[in-house]
């Protein structure tokens, strides 16, 4: 078969990380093609609907929105930023932490009102609550991108000894109350903290970021992956679905030349962008090609929890829609749970009115996550299930579910006695959901775990050895929204001048 075009780069995903990296690209001139295997495009970003209710599968609110933050700016310069339909969180409490005696302790946007709010209810903790939030803006301090700026001066790069710092040991550094531990880290689940790996400086990029902005995406986060669609084909950029690639073509020197897909259809571009897992990174473009230390030290890399969903459709004005996330802890030691399937189980729950344009006062669905590892559901493991590949699990799976589904329901009843009466209908996902729809190993919540043991063997950079083979996505800086964002910007300075684009992206309002 011959084929007639060439592209500057192809983008293999369409998840935050590929789509970003293509709308700059194109941006700036480059032809683009992204390809993305499923036939919603976003990746984390994709939605369902069920009882005319739109549930997203993981972006549930964003930070760094505020005028003038980080990812405000950065979704300026994407041109996304005017058309999404956005809702502030409660600027006293967008975040309520829940301890198991029932307590309910805010996260306030801005750091006065965090601050003033946590000194209040722990008035003789001043000093702890004030060193934390010192330590958070200490630490984004060294993150040049982060911050949108050039990095001349310190940088995690020439002070590395900040990205071995690990966070609960931070925190029970500064104070030996364990509840205000358990506040302080309660929001854990937004990274899967744990005790024994997360480093501080993730809990502190993350966590800035909301304190300074936290909105929801009204409707739905797919918009804002339709928009960044809207974008590239603004700049002649292209995308096609149902594109699965699984393998690629080499020329000279090992560089690439053509990717195939599953159906047959071959394309071919000068560079070439994964939005993928790195480890299946490697096995869709050639172990082979991989220096074996790379390759081995890739597909060794431990990978964050996975987690259930659970999704409820409620009755017409049955339960009040709150403008703030509750983090639900039903035990004070809230940072060892990830790898907790007993009797117990589950020992946090992240619950979530998702916002819809048809009310602010009665919530019409609500959204539940708590942790869940692939090996609970090791039995199914061989079974795959997308809406291009549909294949039934069997009896025993829907079975686990709906078991799974009631013990999360008897656990919202005991802080909401009349729940059960609110519910139309449930649905659920699980650690096999994530890993046939997103593609990440293991049904992976956030891709590679970072390890403040080992905070170089835990980064990832976004050239390979592949000399036109790039990455890009969460994996590259931290996850999320804005960490795939940020991630996406680092691998396109492989091609862009960083202080043009830098500037032009602080040329928005701060």
């Amino acid at each position: 078969m011959k084929l007639e075009k060439q592209y500057d780069f192809i983008i293999v995903g369409s998840g935050i990380g590929g789509l970003s990296s293509a709308v700059v690209l194109a941006k700036n001139g480059y032809s683009v093609l992204v390809l993305e295997k499923n036939n919603q495009i976003g990746g984390a970003l994709q939605v369902f609907s069920r009882d005319k209710c739109i549930f997203d599968t993981g972006v549930h609110y964003i930070g760094g929105l505020d005028k003038g933050e980080n990812l405000y700016r950065m979704f300026k310069y994407l041109g996304i930023y005017d058309s999404l339909k956005l809702r502030s969180l409660d600027r006293d409490c967008f975040d309520l932490i829940r301890m198991p005696d029932g307590n309910s302790y805010p996260h306030g946007q801005g750091y006065e009102s965090f601050t003033s709010q946590l000194i209040h209810l722990f008035p003789a903790e001043e000093n702890a609550i004030y060193s934390f939030c010192k330590k958070l803006k200490e630490i984004c301090a060294f993150f040049p991108l982060y911050n949108l700026e050039i990095g001349d001066g310190q940088t995690y790069y020439n002070n590395p000894e900040i990205l071995s710092l690990g966070a609960w040991d931070y925190v029970n550094s500064i104070t030996n109350n364990q509840t205000l531990r358990s506040i302080l880290l309660g929001s854990g689940p937004l990274y899967a903290g744990d005790q024994q790996s997360t480093p501080l400086y993730v809990v502190a990029l993350i966590m800035n970021s909301y304190i300074k902005g936290s909105y929801r995406l009204v409707d739905g986060g797919s918009q804002i992956a339709k928009l960044l669609v809207r974008e590239l084909r603004k700049y002649n950029g292209e995308i096609l679905k149902r594109k699965e690639v699984n393998s690629a073509n080499y020329g000279d020197n090992n560089h690439i030349t053509s990717v195939v897909c599953t159906d047959g259809t071959e394309y071919r571009a000068k560079n070439f962008i994964s939005n993928m897992h790195p480890s299946l990174t490697i096995d869709i473009f050639g172990k082979e090609k991989f220096r074996p230390a790379y390759r081995d030290r890739v597909q060794k890399l431990e990978n964050t929890t996975s987690s259930l969903m659970v999704y409820f459709s409620l009755k017409e004005n049955s339960f009040p829609y709150y403008n703030y996330n509750i983090y639900d802890h039903f035990s004070y030691d809230c940072w060892n749970s990830i790898n907790d399937n007993s009797e117990n189980w589950p020992h946090t729950l992240y619950v979530c009115t998702p916002a819809s344009s048809k009310s602010e006062e009665f919530a019409e669905s609500l959204c539940i996550m708590c942790y869940m590892n692939l090996k609970d559901v090791e039995e199914w493991e061989n079974t795959f299930n997308t809406t291009i590949n549909p294949s039934e699990r069997n009896a025993a799976y829907l079975k686990f579910k709906k078991d799974k589904e009631e013990q999360i329901i008897k656990r919202l009843e005991t802080r909401y006695p009349d729940f059960r009466s609110c519910i139309k209908n449930v649905y659920s996902s699980t650690p096999l959901t994530y890993r046939d729809y997103i593609g990440t190993p293991e049904g992976s919540l956030y891709g590679i775990k970072k390890d403040f043991n080992n905070p170089i063997g835990t980064t990832i950079n976004s050239k390979t050895r592949v000399p036109n083979l790039y990455l890009t996505g969460q994996n590259i800086i931290f996850h999320g929204i804005l960490g795939a964002t940020i991630g996406s910007f680092v691998t396109c300075f492989n091609f862009l001048n960083q202080i043009e684009i830098i500037n032009k992206i602080n040329d928005y309002e701060k």
